[in-house]
């Protein structure tokens, strides 16, 4: 045969990255959850302790944005075969989900910092 069919074409991957920012969105979303989850369940984590999840959301988030535009840049690449526009798109949502809620926390935690020596002053 001169061009390729459909049947005797390589199998499609998919878009990994594409998949990967859902994951990592996901993870975004659930830190700070868990944060509080395993200081609720914890004789020794502390709620001020387990804020350091509001870093893992960020970070996460940050990643999970990457890896959406990335994994839109291989659909538009591959004119659309690999699919995952709507997993890139899902994938950004839940990393500047996560982002928001990050930040949020962090500065929660800072205020109430604040607050802390203020009140022994």
């Amino acid at each position: 045969m001169v061009a390729r069919t459909r049947s005797s074409s390589p199998a499609r991957d998919g878009n990994r990255r594409a998949a990967a920012s859902v994951v990592l969105g996901l993870l975004a979303v659930l830190a700070i959850p868990a944060g509080v989850v395993l200081s609720y369940y914890s004789a020794t984590v502390t709620l001020v302790e387990s804020s350091s999840s509001a870093g893992l959301a960020i970070i996460f988030g940050l990643v999970a944005i990457v890896q959406s535009r990335r994994g839109r840049e291989v659909f538009t690449r591959t004119i659309g075969r690999s699919g995952g526009a709507g997993a890139a798109r899902a994938g950004k949502l839940l990393g500047a989900l996560g982002l928001c809620m990050g930040i949020t926390a962090g500065l929660a935690v800072g205020f109430y910092g604040l607050l802390t020596i203020f009140a022994k002053s």
